[in-house]
């Protein structure tokens, strides 16, 4: 990644929070249909195939470099599902040589991974996580929507590996009553692979989920689980603003996490900011509507920057710590449209 000789202070939010994080989607549209995210009968079919409504490349790199100027390092591409999106390795290549880009990764169902893996690599991709909440079978394909098959998942991680990407990290959103009884299972097949597990707890992300309370499972109950069976101990977060609480098992077999945006909220170090594929900028992944951005591109990176910071300046979002009161926002963004 390239790095900018004199990295540019960060503008801060109306909370002392800076901008680090950027979390990109480059297409609405997904091949799953999972019910927490994009439900099918809330969401058709052809929804998000529409590349006249998307930022094209070119506009993506000025749209990057843009945030760069700010301090952004952290580069995530998202979607939808990324690997939709014809030529992604060539947009990689062009947004791993922009300047004070340092950590470049993407998230994915891996569905489609097998076949794109390598390239990706090649391109300067550094890291890949995979959302994935079950591995048997059946309950795989239930919970895609019956779009997905765990065979195809399990095929791209193995090629995701013989490309070099390590650490992989899983990201499983359990649900009580749903795929809570595969908690045990998952954590047992990922001890031992040098990738890194992550826990979900169930979150109220966009309006057409169904979400209910009943069904989160609190990230201490599955730690309890887990440690009973192979003793955990926590280890430091890695930076400012991570959102998974880091735990090593004590017999040397790996890391796993826990993210607890229900129960522990951590909005008071979020760094992150959200651009859907048409270019709106959503400041918290529960921002009730975002900030069209796609014509302020037109007049450059230097520009976009200046209007940019000044949106920034103005962020007070912590939608998680103010759940359930009567200041909290009652809309939401679709998940799919900011990549969680």
């Amino acid at each position: 990644m390239s790095a900018l000789p004199h990295p540019p202070q960060s503008p801060l939010d109306r909370l002392g929070r800076p901008l680090h994080d950027l979390r990109l989607s480059v297409i609405e549209a997904c091949n799953f249909r999972c019910g927490y995210c994009m439900p099918a009968d809330r969401v058709p079919d052809d929804y998000g195939f529409d590349q006249a409504g998307r930022l094209s490349f070119d506009e993506i790199e000025t749209l990057v470099r843009g945030f760069a100027r700010l301090g952004m390092h952290k580069l995530r591409l998202t979607g939808g599902e990324p690997l939709l999106r014809k030529g992604l390795p060539a947009l990689v290549e062009r947004l791993a040589k922009v300047p004070g880009i340092t950590d470049l990764a993407m998230t994915t169902n891996a569905s489609l991974l097998a076949r794109h893996a390598q390239a990706l690599r090649d391109a300067g991709l550094q890291r890949l996580t995979i959302s994935l909440d079950a591995l048997d079978p059946a309950l795989f394909r239930t919970l895609s929507g019956a779009r997905g098959e765990i065979d195809d998942v399990l095929a791209g991680i193995a090629a995701a590996e013989r490309a070099g990407f390590s650490a992989i990290k899983f990201n499983c959103v359990v649900q009580r009553g749903v795929n809570d009884h595969e908690v045990e299972r998952m954590a047992a097949h990922f001890r031992g692979s040098g990738h890194v597990l992550r826990f979900i707890e169930y979150m109220d992300v966009g309006t057409c989920n169904g979400w209910d309370r009943a069904r989160v499972v609190p990230s201490r109950e599955l730690h309890a689980r887990i440690d009973a069976r192979w003793p955990l101990r926590a280890l430091d977060a890695n930076y400012r603003g991570e959102v998974a609480e880091r735990h090593a098992f004590i017999d040397g077999t790996g890391e796993i996490g826990f993210i607890s945006s229900v129960t522990a909220p951590f909005c008071g170090d979020c760094q992150r900011a959200r651009v859907s594929a048409d270019g709106s900028l959503y400041t918290c992944l529960f921002s009730g509507s975002g900030q069209p951005m796609r014509s302020w591109l037109a007049d450059g990176e230097a520009a976009f920057s200046s209007r940019l910071a000044g949106l920034w300046s103005r962020r007070a979002d912590r939608y998680s710590e103010l759940r359930g009161s009567v200041r909290a926002p009652r809309k939401h963004v679709e998940m799919f449209l900011v990549g969680g």
